[in-house]
């Protein structure tokens, strides 16, 4: 019997108002990052192969760097949808409403679908100026243009694979998450050598091995999400769009969806920078670092996944102390872990390196380069931290404001005018990051914590009245 909100509920599958909060965010973090660290393999796994090619190994690396932009971009398209619904399902879900939570969750498969399409056309008949523009020259655009081809056809399937699986995970099942993550992951790694060194097909290789691993990962989702084990199902009724729904969707993912646009923003920047600074070979040791920082980030981002649902749960029944105790546990788990990995990542740069490409001159350059770019990193956590909370209890307005804030205000500048600071060159481009990092982190988190916690003591407060009433 659940009453924080005045209603009642019988016994309600994945209830995360019951049980202990720390239980319940790990039963969804620990497979949502596993999940993620197999989603990095996605993308990663096709830069270490790359990254061995013989002949122009660097070269194709590079290119696919260059194509970063575009990846990012379709990533931040399935977010908008993905985690602009899923955190309105786990709050309507709180409240008792799943009837709207799976319109919710029709109306975003719809606009993943329609942008997909959107994005492939696009992208395909503008993609020449696209990738000089992200960074490409005249040596390594055929290497850039191989893999954007391909992996534009797949924005559909891509899209699917990442966004709908949020919904998933939403309703407590982490573990059917992390699954359909892994099936294409492993399919990933079984095709990329197959098709890049047994069909020589080299770059574009790598880009059809990932679109036919993410058609796998979206066929397993919408059967999961069509079948009987699902709370929310997916229903061809809710697919019809409303523009009221839609447009709450669009707010709420609105800041998951800055944070891959500024990306792709900052992305452009970096590559268009380092090349007028370093050429092509800083714009290779950029894409290795992208790379690492992918699998530390990826760490953190299952982490404070996980934390959503359960905040948006209970934010949505009312239980408001339990609230708090997710955003003090998922804070003290992303900073613990942004400190181990800092001091890894300091102490063996050359290991994390070597893991994407052995060429001399890129791991001489990336040395100085990488141990610069993640300095003070555990920052980035309260960024994480910061914005899970707002996501979660459904402020889209200030999740939104500060994923711009830390990227287009901070970064976007820094980039651009460092290189011209000193005499630091390429390395003024990787210093905008960490400085980002102190910066942006505390401006999110220490707002959270200025307005949603008192804000969380008043509405207890005020339940606690009219109970008493």
């Amino acid at each position: 019997m659940q009453t924080g909100r005045g209603f009642c509920m019988a016994a309600v599958k994945n209830d995360f108002s019951k049980g202990s909060v720390t239980g319940n965010i790990m039963s969804l973090a620990v497979p949502m990052t596993m999940a993620q660290l197999i989603h990095v393999l996605y993308n990663v796994v096709d830069r270490i192969y790359i990254g061995y090619i013989p002949e122009h190994a660097t070269l194709s690396l590079t290119g696919l760097g260059v194509c970063l932009p575009v990846i990012a971009i379709v990533i931040a398209f399935a977010n908008l949808f993905g985690m602009g619904g899923a955190p309105l399902c786990s709050i309507e879900r709180g409240r008792g409403n799943e009837k709207e939570a799976e319109a919710i969750m029709g109306n975003s498969f719809t606009m993943m679908i329609l942008f997909g399409i959107l994005l492939t056309v696009s992208g395909v008949l503008f993609r020449r100026p696209l990738l000089y523009m992200f960074g490409a020259s005249d040596v390594t655009y055929p290497y850039a243009s191989s893999y954007m081809t391909i992996y534009l056809f797949g924005s559909v399937f891509v899209m699917t694979g990442l966004g709908m699986n949020t919904f998933i995970n939403s309703q407590g099942f982490g573990r059917v998450g992390m699954m359909t993550v892994l099936l294409g992951a492993v399919i990933n790694i079984i095709l990329d050598p197959v098709f890049i060194f047994g069909l020589h097909m080299d770059v574009q290789g790598a880009a059809l091995a990932t679109v036919l691993s993410q058609f796998a990962s979206a066929a397993w989702i919408l059967k999961f999400l069509t079948g009987s084990k699902a709370i929310l199902r997916l229903k061809r009724e809710n697919m019809g769009l409303k523009a009221s729904r839609v447009k709450k969707i669009v707010s709420m993912g609105m800041s998951s969806f800055m944070a891959g646009f500024t990306n792709s923003l900052v992305a452009v920047a970096c590559n268009a920078t380092l090349q007028a600074w370093g050429g092509d070979l800083y714009v290779g040791v950029m894409t290795v670092l992208h790379s690492v920082r992918e699998i530390a980030e990826n760490m953190v981002k299952g982490l404070t996944g996980g934390s959503q649902p359960v905040l948006g749960y209970n934010y949505g029944a009312g239980e408001y102390d339990r609230v708090k105790q997710a955003i003090k546990f998922v804070s003290a788990a992303t900073i613990s872990f942004t400190v181990v990995a800092w001091i890894l990542i300091s102490t063996f740069p050359e290991f994390f390196i070597q893991i994407f490409n052995r060429d001399e001159g890129l791991v001489a350059a990336a040395i100085p380069s990488i141990r610069l770019y993640f300095f003070g990193f555990f920052m980035m956590s309260l960024q994480f931290s910061g914005q899970a909370c707002f996501i979660g209890l459904g402020k889209a307005k200030q999740a939104a404001f500060f994923s711009v804030f830390r990227k287009v205000i901070i970064v976007l500048p820094l980039t651009l005018l460092l290189p011209h600071v000193a005499g630091l060159g390429p390395m003024g481009v990787f210093l905008a990051e960490p400085v980002s990092n102190f910066v942006g982190g505390a401006a999110c988190y220490g707002t959270m914590i200025r307005t949603v916690w008192p804000e969380l003591g008043r509405k207890k407060e005020k339940e606690e009245k009219e109970e008493k009433a």
